[in-house]
C-alpha cells in the first residue's frame, strides 16, 4: 500500500518565518493610525500645573509640614503672534478677548490652591482654593484673587463661570499690584513659575511672550 507524507504548510519553518516577517509592517500601520487620532485629540492650550511646598523644613526623615500652593492653568502658544499684549489705549485687550479681565490662561478659568495663608504685600489670603486672574496694564499689571467657581466648559449647567466672562469684582478676595518687566527673551507658551524660593517665601511669576510680571508672597 503506498503511503502518503502529508505536509502541514501552516506550521512549516518556511511558511513561520514568512508569517512572522508580516508582523513588523501590521504593528506600524497600527501605530500610523493611532498617532494622528491622538494628536488631534491634544487641545490647543495645554492644561498645565506649577506647584512648590513652603512653610516646612528639613529634618532626619526628610521634608515635613510644608504646605502645597498649586497653579493650575491652560497654557496657550504663540505658534509665531507677536504682539499679544499690544500697546497703548488697546494694551492687554487681545487677551482680555472681551471678558472684563484676563483670566490668564485659556480655557477654564485659572485655578489657586493653597494648602498655607499666604500674605501678598499686605493682603492676606486665607488657604483654600480659588480663582485666579490679572488686570493686564501697560505700566502694570494687578494679581486678582476671587471667590468665583470655575466652570468646566462653557456650555456647562455648574455654578461658577467660564474663563473671566461674567466676572464679578464683588467676589475679588485680593488685589496686588505686579512688577512689570521685559523679559530676555520671548515665552512661546504662557508660563506660571515659583522663582527665589526660600522656606517661607518667594516670587510668583508669570511670563508670556516678552512679557514677565512678578509678585512676591509668604506665608502667612
Amino acid at each position: 500500500m503506498a503511503r502518503f507524507r502529508t505536509t502541514n504548510k501552516l506550521h512549516s519553518p518556511g511558511a513561520m518565518r514568512r508569517s512572522l516577517s508580516f508582523l513588523p509592517t501590521c504593528i506600524v500601520a497600527l501605530s500610523l493610525l493611532v498617532l494622528p487620532s491622538r494628536a488631534q485629540e491634544r487641545p490647543a492650550s495645554p492644561r498645565g500645573e506649577v506647584s512648590t511646598q513652603i512653610a516646612g523644613s528639613w529634618g532626619d526623615d526628610g521634608y515635613e509640614g510644608g504646605k502645597w500652593v498649586i497653579i493650575d492653568y491652560g497654557r496657550p502658544i504663540l505658534r509665531g503672534r507677536t504682539g499679544m499684549f499690544g500697546e497703548g489705549a488697546n494694551y492687554g485687550q487681545a487677551v482680555k478677548s472681551g471678558a472684563p479681565v484676563w483670566r490668564a490662561g485659556a480655557n477654564m478659568s485659572t485655578l489657586l490652591t493653597t494648602e498655607a495663608d499666604l500674605m501678598f504685600g499686605n493682603a492676606h489670603l486665607p488657604a483654600g482654593q480659588y480663582t485666579l486672574f490679572i488686570e493686564p496694564g501697560a505700566d502694570k499689571w494687578t494679581l486678582i484673587i476671587s471667590d468665583h467657581k470655575a466652570k468646566p466648559s462653557g456650555s456647562s449647567d455648574a455654578d461658577g463661570i467660564w474663563g473671566a466672562y461674567n466676572y464679578d469684582p464683588g467676589k475679588d478676595v485680593l488685589r496686588a499690584e505686579m512688577t512689570l518687566s521685559e523679559a530676555p527673551f520671548s515665552f512661546d507658551q504662557l508660563t506660571f513659575s515659583f522663582v527665589n524660593m526660600s522656606q517661607s517665601r518667594g516670587t510668583l511669576a508669570v511670563m508670556w511672550e516678552k512679557e514677565l510680571a512678578t509678585i512676591d508672597f509668604m506665608a502667612h
